[in-house]
């Protein structure tokens, strides 16, 4: 992804970018910032969920985001879910898929619907479709919050595979970088 000269404030605030510009190479990008940066919003915007004032977001291929916030799959089961994103990203990979949900122990969560799992098991949802997907950018908010520290091994793991990939990219916002994580690029909102 290229970013070319961003501009977005909401209204009646002062801008949270300004011309803003840096590439998303292949591999894992961390996209650093204290709270209150704009690190979520700058997902949404390269998610095409929000539109800039000013600047250009250019992609080649398919993006995945899902904004936890409003997602609006409440009341499907994660499998439900999965059929979703499948329908967006046709190069989802199943086996990894099914994979994941036996690494990050969704299975006993199947039939729930979304409403009704933790925050943690929610999130372990989207993780599972986000590398599952085959999107050829993957956009994850704090990946790594409200997981027990055996997901977060496991996430970490994705990262790390994901971080040799010559053809997706992921970005992770997050506080910090994914720890153990080799990074292709990084970039800190705020000053």
């Amino acid at each position: 992804m290229q970013i070319q000269d961003l501009s977005f404030a909401w209204p009646g605030q002062p801008p949270l970018f300004s011309g803003l510009s840096f590439t998303v190479p292949s591999g894992v990008t961390w996209l650093g910032g204290d709270e209150g940066t704009g690190k979520t919003t700058l997902l949404r915007l390269m998610a095409g969920e929000l539109q800039p004032q000013a600047g250009t977001l250019r992609t080649s291929g398919t993006v995945f985001w899902v904004n936890p916030r409003a997602d609006g799959c409440d009341a499907l089961t994660p499998g439900q879910c999965f059929d979703r994103v499948a329908q967006q990203h046709p190069a989802l990979d199943r086996a990894v898929l099914d994979d994941l949900v036996h690494e990050l122990d969704l299975a006993q969560h199947m039939a729930k619907r979304l409403d009704m799992l933790s925050t943690g098991s929610r999130r372990k949802v989207w993780l599972a479709a986000a590398f599952a997907s085959g999107a050829a950018l993957t956009l994850l908010d704090q990946p790594f919050a409200a997981l027990d520290k055996a997901s977060m091994g496991v996430i970490t793991e994705q990262l790390q595979e994901a971080a040799g990939h010559p053809e997706r990219a992921w970005v992770v916002a997050d506080y910090v970088a994914p720890p153990g994580v080799p990074l292709a690029g990084q970039a800190e909102l705020g000053g």
